[in-house]
């Protein structure tokens, strides 16, 4: 049976459409991606967005919404598997990518709160769910060793923050983690993780970022880099 084209709808810096893409990607599924602007949405995307986000998987005719249920349908339906068979195992895996959206839940209100306080805690909460990370990780290159799954499609756009925060603010999330710090570098490597942002992501994130009314643009705007106390807590 002829499997039905399949278009990506994103956003050019969502981290959740980059997993879908990068899914795509490891599974060598032609696709074709339609972007958005998602500050003025046009009307063909709220028509078939009940959310009114990215990403979405048209697939035919037929539109799929939310990242884990989109990864979850190529799963399903195209090969190569990136879960584990055993059924206990894949259920762990689906658990660490629950915690992997939850460490983009902090990322954004590092990128977008104005207030110290709650940026300095989140700070100090990324270093202890990155601490989580690497007492799980074994030698790598990737989550499960060296198989590719959907637990490195989900923290690599997580990752790739760092590349633009960490030229403005040291953050120390990964400071004493070689193991986490070893799978971000092998992730960052990866072609399918390269090719889910367009080439110019960098310049396109730390614009969005500059536009923020927040303490990390304060950071960018002063011209040099500082470090957060580990406490959370200014001396």
């Amino acid at each position: 049976m002829e499997l039905a084209m399949l278009t990506l709808v994103s956003f050019d810096l969502c981290p959740y459409v980059q997993r879908a893409a990068i899914a795509l990607s490891e599974k060598g599924v032609p696709f074709e991606r339609r972007d958005v602007d998602l500050a003025s949405k046009p009307g063909w995307f709220t028509a078939i967005s009940p959310l009114g986000k990215v990403p979405l998987l048209q697939v035919g005719d037929e539109v799929l919404f939310e990242s884990t249920v989109i990864v979850e349908y190529l799963e399903d339906t195209r090969a190569p598997a990136l879960h584990p068979a055993d059924p206990l195992v894949r259920a762990r895996h689906r658990a660490w990518m629950e915690f992997g959206s939850s460490i983009l839940a902090d990322i954004w209100t590092i990128e977008t709160t104005p207030d110290r306080t709650a940026f300095e805690a989140k700070a100090v909460l990324l270093r202890e769910k990155f601490g989580r990370l690497e007492a799980e990780l074994g030698d790598g290159p990737n989550f499960a060793g060296q198989r590719f799954t959907l637990v490195d499609a989900v923290f690599a756009p997580a990752f790739r923050y760092f590349d633009v925060f960490d030229r403005f603010v040291d953050l120390g999330v990964f400071a004493g983690l070689p193991r986490v710090q070893a799978w971000r570098q092998a992730l960052a490597a990866r072609p399918s993780v390269r090719g889910a942002v367009a080439a110019d992501y960098e310049a396109r994130l730390e614009a969005f970022l500059r536009r923020r009314d927040s303490r990390l643009a304060q950071f960018m705007d002063t011209g040099f880099m500082d470090k957060i106390p580990r406490s959370g807590v200014h001396d």
